[in-house]
């Protein structure tokens, strides 16, 4: 029996972190950037630091505003840079753990504010004591995953429709391989009473080579091939192969990065056309949708006028590969 599968190019606020202040504003420039689909950066708006609960709310309000006016839909929120910083689930005494929950469970109250239903990121590092105790190293990751199918229930409760965990390219930050991020797909969703927990791919996290990293988990192709079908955002990012650029796809970063977007959506292809064959679809219906979300994080010398003409160029070529309207996959 077919299936059809929906691609769409979006926008992630990132590239707008401790620049525009005004919410209104990432709306606007989205919108004037050619992009119907934007990911919420909670740099931009974040729960526990930018201010009381009632206040939060308030400009998340101020952002919906601005997605009905400008007709972009936020599609998800995703966490920024900050909660990358923190030993949380995976802590060894239980009040950071406890408190990275409420942090999630405010981002989730804040991503329904947004007229988003889907919250995504990553939120935990595992410490260097953890990681060279095998057995300890076991727990707490059994520990995370446990965590994160708790996380999913109270999602649910709160009215989301799936929550995203980014894979990532240091063996701290779980999963971080192929093999792990299958096991991570099969503990989170198995008989789960939660929404269902996607992996994010993002094609520049295949870059752990000081780690042991090496063949197939080197290949950004490979990971959407495994797993695009359960990947309904997709981080796009230019880069080299030995680091997370985050650059924009411009004709010069083009020239100097890795990521080739014609084998990029042949690889999204190939993934519906075979997910059948993965253990995860066992636990996990195959996505009706993949939005390729892209994620420049400029550097903070780059200025302004710089940054929007690279986010320009890069919307234009990528439109080559993802027209408006998106792509319809018949598989």
């Amino acid at each position: 029996m077919s299936r059809e599968v929906v691609i769409k190019l979006g926008l992630d606020g990132a590239f707008a972190t401790r620049r525009w202040e005004r919410p209104e504003n990432v709306i606007r420039l989205t919108k004037e950037l050619g992009f119907n689909f934007h990911e919420y950066c909670c740099d931009q708006i974040d729960p526990f630091f930018m201010g009381p609960k009632e206040f939060v709310l308030q400009l998340a309000e101020r952002v919906r505003k601005a997605a009905r006016q400008y007709d972009v839909e936020i599609f998800n929120t995703y966490t920024g840079v900050s909660t990358h910083r923190y030993h949380s689930f995976s802590h060894s005494q239980p009040e950071p753990r406890q408190r990275m929950k409420q942090w999630l469970e405010a981002a989730m109250d804040l991503t329904v504010a947004l007229g988003a239903r889907r919250w995504g990121g990553h939120v935990d590092a595992l410490p260097v004591e953890v990681l060279t105790d095998p057995e300890e190293a076991r727990r707490s990751i059994a520990r995370l995953y446990a965590t994160w199918r708790e996380m999913a229930v109270i999602a649910k409760e709160k009215g989301l429709k799936a929550i995203y965990v980014e894979q990532m390219y240091v063996p701290s930050e779980v999963p971080w391989t192929l093999q792990q991020s299958e096991e991570f797909l099969l503990a989170c969703n198995a008989d789960s009473d939660g929404v269902p927990v996607y992996l994010t791919v993002d094609v520049g996290h295949q870059a752990g080579q000081q780690y042991g990293m090496s063949g197939p988990d080197l290949d950004y192709l490979e990971w959407i091939r495994r797993f695009g079908a359960f990947s309904e955002v997709i981080h796009l990012q230019q880069t080299t192969p030995e680091a997370s650029a985050h650059w924009p796809f411009t004709a010069a970063y083009n020239q100097k990065g890795k990521v080739d977007m014609a084998e990029l959506m042949a690889a999204i292809s190939y993934a519906h056309q075979h997910c059948e064959s993965s253990p995860v679809s066992q636990v996990l219906a195959p996505v009706s949708c993949n939005v390729l979300m892209l994620e420049v994080i400029p550097a903070s010398t780059k200025s302004e006028d710089n940054l929007l003409r690279e986010l320009a160029e890069s919307h234009d070529y990528l439109r080559q590969f993802v027209p408006k309207g998106g792509i319809t996959l018949t598989v």
